[in-house]
């Protein structure tokens, strides 16, 4: 890719202060992005806009602060994105959490699937006009292989019965890809490109809120994981490669189109998925 293959245009990256969020902005802010961050926590967002300025040779750098387990704060996000820019070019949900024991946001809902799945689906649609504003524009789901074991429980999506912290992550992964799909087929005709990816095993602090054991296997497991800039490969592909212009609806692995599991693909699951969210994100 050409080093100003992102001038002029406008990135949203979620969940950015660290991992592979972190590797992606630095990536966007190389090839000339103006770079919009979103963080939950603002010492933190602080640091990393003045470490890409300072890494990219320019200043196109905002911090947004928003904690995404809240809807209100995505709604209050969504509303000073809106009127910061008025058009948008790159949107990357990338903010994504594990969680090993049952929690809840402020909105009531089972956390995992609020932040992995119903933040994208809520921020993307408010933001979705000035998407279009911005066309040729894209849409970047990060996804995981973890969705291959992934069944969307519609009667227990908390998963309040029994649950296991692996089994509610893949169920917000597949929900991912599910609504990628949707969102591909909604946007159909328009200018406006949605897909999604695994980005591989990456070491990264997604899970070491769960206490010092999820800490220490993460740690004992890091030579074999890729780095965050390996990781946020297939995202930075995404976003800027020309060779995925015009391209919607499909997940990615290393770069290059792959073939998700049978259940992503199911439309009705798909479309079941959507209204769900929508009602519980007060879109419906």
């Amino acid at each position: 890719m050409r080093a100003d293959a992102l001038a002029g245009r406008v990135c949203v990256v979620t969940g950015a202060s660290s991992g592979i969020g972190r590797a992606t902005t630095h990536a966007l802010a190389r090839l000339g992005a103006t770079l919009v961050l979103v963080c939950r926590d603002r010492a933190r967002g602080d640091d990393l806009v003045a470490e890409v300025a300072a890494a990219s040779g320019h200043d196109r750098v905002a911090l947004f602060v928003a904690d995404l387990s809240s809807q209100a704060a995505v709604r209050e996000l969504a509303g000073a994105l809106m009127a910061a820019y008025p058009a948008l070019h790159v949107l990357v949900n990338n903010a994504g959490v594990v969680n090993l024991r049952y929690t809840e946001t402020t909105d009531g809902i089972e956390t995992v699937f609020a932040v992995n799945h119903l933040a994208p689906f809520l921020l993307t649609h408010l933001l979705l006009g000035r998407l279009r504003d911005g066309s040729p524009s894209r849409i970047v789901n990060v996804a995981s292989d973890a969705h291959r074991w992934g069944r969307i429980e519609f009667e227990d999506l908390g998963r309040r019965r029994r649950y296991r912290g692996m089994a509610v992550y893949a169920q917000s992964k597949l929900a991912n890809v599910l609504f990628t799909y949707e969102l591909a087929r909604r946007l159909e005709g328009t200018a406006v490109t949605a897909n999604c990816l695994h980005p591989g095993a990456v070491a990264t602090a997604l899970g070491h809120n769960n206490g010092p054991v999820a800490k220490l296997i993460a740690r004992a497991l890091k030579p074999f994981f890729r780095t965050p800039e390996q990781g946020a490969a297939t995202s930075i592909h995404l976003a800027a490669s020309p060779a995925v212009d015009g391209i919607s609806g499909r997940y990615f692995v290393n770069c290059r189109e792959a073939r998700s599991s049978r259940a992503s693909y199911d439309v009705a699951t798909a479309r079941r998925l959507w209204q769900v969210s929508a009602g519980m994100t007060g879109l419906g």
